[in-house]
């Protein structure tokens, strides 16, 4: 059973509301009261989090949001924040708790525990390090590196001075890298010698090679024996070196406290086609977003309680998804962050859905995170987590990613009701997010206190004035439509890398709706002055099917929906579905269009081994899609694929595919760099060179 001393405590967000109605005379009904008023008083609500989180800063800020527009709001002019700074924050408090900062593993169950004392030590090391090779505010640090311990370090030392970090998983390939790296043209590279994935140990280092060659801007190369090879790398120092400097010359070592609008890292989009937009984001609102979601949503955030030996907060992810920004960011609080690096899922030789849990009950962990594929695959694989040691101390699951199947969720549920001990309790906890690597945070996500049923989530963000819009541009309830956010969030970003005029990021997020376009969260028409609004591309309904409640579905990307017959559809219902018979592992939906042409579904099924799609599987999937949403998205054909294509963050490559399928080129519609799986697609070019031929 749950110990009392996490079951029984107070959720973070109810704290927050105490805390508002002893210092601020603020009280309000319920949550859709207070979303309210964080969407509609932005001064009052972010000053708040400010206030509560107890940010510091050496000199004060002259306003909270200077200037309203987006894209371009002004946050906090006058305040200067650090994020290391924050995260040091904890060092004394945390440790004298007996709470450690890093727990790691990796596949060869190798443990490491990493101190708060002792992070400072090596993030001071290499943060004088860096100095020492003439790196400056500003200047770009480049990493690629694996979920370990070492890449924590390398991200709060480049923070910790002013250069900007950005991190690239070593699972991608070398053109994938430089597409990146090449834009930020980085000063320094930080690098890893090999990895291990799936049993297997990997060389790096000849990558590692081609980076620096492809480079011409990097001057300083740091290589991290991950694999402990000896092979030396000429022109480069060594992780083991660049962070051993001693207690006397680091103890006096601390971050510069720099503009709150500073940047702080880039990161990037999925970059499917074309360039990945590279993507900037600032210190200090990354701060307040940060806080905010862990503390008050996800309901993550140490109290220095040893006997319940602290939070431990476990969301797996590679370092090449926003997830392990997210994950980091537990530091911020002074929470314990316990990281795996490896496969979820064991080899293809040996598949093993238990990796993760098993892992988590080693220890203790309290919030599990993974992407919703993953609770998918332990549900097919069959996975009895009362068979994966004790996972008593995990109060809650989170998940994004891509929408999280209503049968998925009650397995999870289920299954812990059968592990738990002692008397019944309530069941656990699932904290679904939606959000996205572009402003870095969530829009849709938890809350400990509302109500939760399987296949939606909780609520809309605070601070986030998050909308459904249907084709006018009107905000809808209980319907399907465009989701918008009308109101600035700190966390968007400052600018894109190479875009001086900004006319990239305008058409990225704010061309559908321009200027003026749509009404206020509070009501009336937006002020034509006040910048565009955030399309973020994607299905979102808000409410049940009588617009009732704080509930809401994301339904897929919004350019990916499905539209047959008049009736609009979000590939995720259709997946449900299909995915749930258990002979399917995986399923795509593409459907096509033609200009003057009847349009054309097929359904590709990636099935278990043995299984055959013959006619009795084939009507069992149409009638589920038939029975669960309507006859009109039985898909015209279905075929038997080995693989479904996606990215290296786990999306499917819905869009990709459909422009293959419509007659572009494979090299102008789909990254391969940028894919899991990229073999799969010599099929679909195939398939799709026989399709458009049949219908000239």
């Amino acid at each position: 059973m749950n110990t009392p001393a996490l079951t029984a405590r107070v959720p973070h967000i109810r704290r927050y509301q105490d805390w508002l109605r002893d210092t601020r005379g603020l009280a309000f009904d319920d949550y859709h009261a207070l979303w309210r008023w964080s969407t509609t008083d932005l001064d009052a609500f972010w000053q708040s989090i400010w206030d509560y989180f107890d940010i510091q800063s050496p000199t004060p800020h002259t306003a909270v949001l200077a200037k309203n527009v987006m894209p371009g709001a002004v946050w906090f002019p006058g305040a200067q924040t650090n994020y290391a700074q924050q995260v040091f924050r904890h060092v004394q408090p945390a440790h004298a708790a007996g709470l450690p900062a890093i727990i790691s593993e990796n596949e060869k169950g190798q443990v490491r525990t990493l101190s708060w004392p002792e992070l400072k030590r090596q993030v001071a090391s290499l943060a004088l390090h860096l100095k020492a090779q003439g790196v400056q505010p500003g200047d770009r640090v480049a990493a690629y590196m694996p979920n370990i311990p070492e890449t924590i370090v390398a991200f709060l030392a480049t923070a910790s001075i002013g250069a900007v970090w950005s991190v690239c998983a070593p699972d991608m390939g070398t053109n994938a890298v430089l597409d990146r790296f090449k834009q930020i043209e980085p000063k320094v590279l930080i690098a890893v010698d090999g990895v291990t994935w799936a049993g297997r140990d990997i060389d790096r280092l000849a990558v590692v090679q081609e980076l620096r060659a492809a480079l011409p801007s990097v001057q300083h190369l740091i290589v991290q024996r991950n694999l402990d090879t000896t092979v030396s790398v000429a022109d480069s120092a060594d992780w083991a070196g660049a962070t051993a400097r001693n207690d006397a010359e680091t103890a006096a070592f601390e971050p510069m406290w720099l503009p709150f609008d500073h940047p702080l890292w880039v990161v990037y989009s999925s970059g499917t086609t074309g360039l990945p937009k590279p993507i900037v984001h600032a210190h200090g609102g990354m701060i307040l977003v940060m806080l905010m979601l862990a503390s008050l949503h996800n309901d993550v955030g140490c109290s220095y309680a040893p006997e319940t030996l602290g939070e431990r907060f476990h969301w797996y992810s590679s370092t090449g998804w926003v997830m392990w920004n997210a994950q980091i960011a537990g530091l911020l609080s002074g929470t314990t962050c316990v990281i795996f690096d490896g496969s979820p899922g064991g080899s293809k030789e040996a598949p093993d859905w238990t990796v993760l849990w098993r892992f988590a009950a080693r220890h203790q962990v309290t919030f599990f995170g993974a992407g919703a594929a993953f609770y998918a695959n332990c549900m097919k694989a069959g996975v009895d987590l009362a068979q994966c040691g004790d996972l008593s101390r995990i109060w809650a699951l989170g998940t994004t990613g891509s929408p999280l199947a209503p049968d998925v969720q009650a397995w999870g549920t289920e299954q812990f009701r059968r592990i738990a001990s002692g008397p019944l309790q309530a069941d656990i906890w699932w904290c679904n997010i939606s959000g996205g690597t572009d402003f870095c945070g969530a829009f849709i996500g938890g809350h400990r206190e509302l109500p939760q049923a399987p296949g939606v989530m909780q609520c809309r963000m605070l601070g986030a004035a998050v909308e459904a819009w249907n084709d006018a541009g009107e905000p809808v309830v209980g319907q399907v439509g465009e989701l918008v956010c009308t109101q600035p969030i700190p966390s968007m970003p400052q600018y894109l890398v190479n875009d001086p005029d900004g006319a990239r990021y305008r058409a990225s997020y704010f061309e559908m709706y321009p200027p003026g376009h749509g009404r206020k969260p509070g009501g009336g028409d937006l002020d034509k002055s006040a910048g565009s609004v955030w399309r973020h591309g994607d299905w979102l309904r808000v409410g049940d099917e009588n617009g009732e409640g704080e509930w809401c579905v994301i339904y897929g990307r919004s350019d990916a929906t499905i539209n047959r017959h008049g009736l609009r559809m979000g590939t995720s219902e259709i997946y449900s579905a299909v995915e749930g018979i258990p002979e399917v592992l995986d399923s795509m939906v593409i459907d096509l269009e033609y200009l003057g042409k009847q349009s054309y579904m097929p359904l590709f099924v990636v099935l278990r081994p043995g299984v055959v799609l013959d006619e009795a599987l084939t009507k069992r999937i149409n009638e589920a899609i038939r029975q669960s949403l309507s006859p009109r998205f039985v898909p015209d054909a279905i075929f038997h694929v080995t693989e479904i294509p996606r990215t290296l963050s786990g999306k499917k490559q819905e869009l990709p595919i459909k422009k293959l399928l419509l007659g572009q080129p494979l090299e102008k519609v789909v990254n391969r760099e940028a894919m899991a799986n990229p073999a799969c697609l010599a099929w679909y070019e195939d398939f799709a060179k026989q399709r458009i031929a049949a219908i000239d």
